[in-house]
């Protein structure tokens, strides 16, 4: 029997409950709805709403309950949803007692609490494996600061960096990814149990009590808001979103810099795949998979903003359609966050292949407006005059380093013989210490700031 059947006349139509249902994937709610009951119970207990033994009694017989379902001797099913199918494993277990549970609660207050307390849990997990990543990172770089690659911007070569400066680029954006699932956190830890159904309840309940049970910083202040408010959903996908965006620009880097044209990375035969028809293939399907899975988190992004933008004020059935969008978020990017950190600690990068590479499409050009604006010229003239230097290079094939210091003085009498070094990949990345920057010192900073950083963000 349905927990709402005693105002209708006709049992609901098959097809319609099958509709209806949400076990099939809300059943991964059942820990947190225990959690949640237990606590619930344990209040109305202390609170004289219930006779103390029969608030033990429902506590032990819960935890029967969730030891049967962890050790498989029960199977969850045969239920509209994982709340049903608890309160009415209940009852079979200790009869009329059991139903009392559900005293000064509604499935609307519900639902909403397991959710968030099984949210909170995953971002717990996402700021973990993003913590890994940044470790795994932070040493990769640690080891790269002495390597020099081409930067790029419009996918055309443009100045001299650091291989760690590089790497550290992603650190950050990681970090900022990790700070984000922490301000998800801080608005998901708000306890909305006993708004009930919308407008609260005249049982004398404690909700303070109930909060700290459960290990709830707040407690909502407004019951209509508290049983519809699914922002912390649309924020969480948001900010998983945001982590597979990152990875999908890191992914295209090292699909690019792992093709024959650039050489740059090296990615473990156990990490790439192969091709059924050609033999020499080595192909990058983990990097490629994760660029494609990417889409698949910002439809669910789509699809919460698309539930939450119409429906009037409390609780409506759409916000069912929450949980899957939500799952399959999580799902995607914490298996693409765990499979991305193997796949970084079985790369490895080609020093040679990318310093040479960073000497080339005149990357150092930079250098020389800014040579000449040290002696005393305006940039926008220094920038005219390299523009010139660079098409006399372009002309008579010959990169920066293999002009002629004569050749430069034609061109302007400021240039000194320092300018055969100041054009030098080498050089050129070393010069930038500004906090930030691709220069040794800089990187180390960079690097210490990160981990500093991540140190605090993950003690929080």
């Amino acid at each position: 029997m349905k927990l709402w059947e005693g105002r209708f006349t006709q049992p609901s139509a098959k097809n319609a409950d099958i509709f209806n249902q949400s076990l099939s994937f809300d059943k991964k709610l059942y820990w947190h709805d225990i959690f949640a009951s237990i606590a619930h119970v344990k209040m109305l207990g202390e609170t004289n709403i219930l006779p103390k033994e029969e608030a033990e009694k429902i506590c032990d017989t819960l935890q029967e309950i969730l030891q049967d379902i962890e050790s498989g001797a029960l199977a969850i099913e045969g239920a509209e949803d994982i709340h049903t199918f608890i309160e009415q494993e209940l009852v079979k277990r200790i009869g009329v007692m059991g139903k009392r549970m559900h005293t000064a609660r509604s499935r609307n207050d519900q639902v909403a609490t397991d959710f968030r307390l099984y949210v909170k849990d995953s971002i717990r997990t996402d700021i973990a494996l993003l913590r890994a990543l940044v470790e795994t990172l932070v040493k990769l770089a640690e080891s790269n600061v002495g390597s020099i690659m081409p930067g790029y911007t419009h996918m055309r070569r443009a100045q001299p960096i650091s291989t760690a400066q590089y790497l550290n680029a992603y650190s950050e954006m990681f970090l900022r990814d990790i700070e984000r699932f922490a301000d998800c956190f801080r608005r998901t830890d708000v306890m909305p149990l006993g708004s009930c159904a919308l407008a609260g309840t005249d049982f004398p309940i404690d909700r303070t009590m109930t909060a700290k049970l459960m290990n709830f910083a707040r407690i909502s202040q407004n019951s209509l808001d508290a049983v519809s408010d699914r922002d912390f959903v649309a924020e969480y996908i948001f900010a998983c979103s945001t982590v597979m965006a990152h990875l999908s620009r890191f992914c295209e880097d090292i699909i690019t810099y792992s093709t024959d044209e650039f050489g740059f990375i090296d990615i473990a035969d156990n990490y790439a795949t192969g091709s059924s028809i050609m033999p020499q293939k080595k192909n990058p399907d983990i990097p490629e998979l994760i660029r494609g899975k990417t889409g698949r988190v910002y439809g669910s992004l789509m699809a919460i903003l698309t539930v939450v933008k119409g429906i009037p004020t409390a609780y409506n059935k759409d916000l069912q359609e929450d949980k899957e969008a939500l799952f399959n978020a999580e799902e995607t990017v914490q298996s693409c966050l765990s499979i991305f950190n193997e796949l970084l600690q079985n790369i490895t990068f080609d020093a040679r292949k990318m310093r040479t590479a960073a000497m080339g499409g005149y990357s150092t050009a930079t250098d020389i407006a800014d040579y000449l604006v040290q002696k005393g010229m305006a940039f926008r003239d220094a920038h005219g005059v390299t523009g010139k230097i660079v098409r006399y290079g372009i002309e008579n094939n010959k990169t920066l380093d293999r002009i002629d210091l004569s050749v430069y003085r034609s061109f302007c009498d400021l240039f000194d013989e320092d300018i055969l070094q100041r054009v030098k990949a080498s050089h050129s990345a070393e010069a930038r210490k500004s906090v930030g920057g691709s220069s040794k010192s800089a990187v180390r900073e960079n690097i210490r700031s990160i981990r500093k950083r991540l140190e605090k963000l993950c003690k929080e």
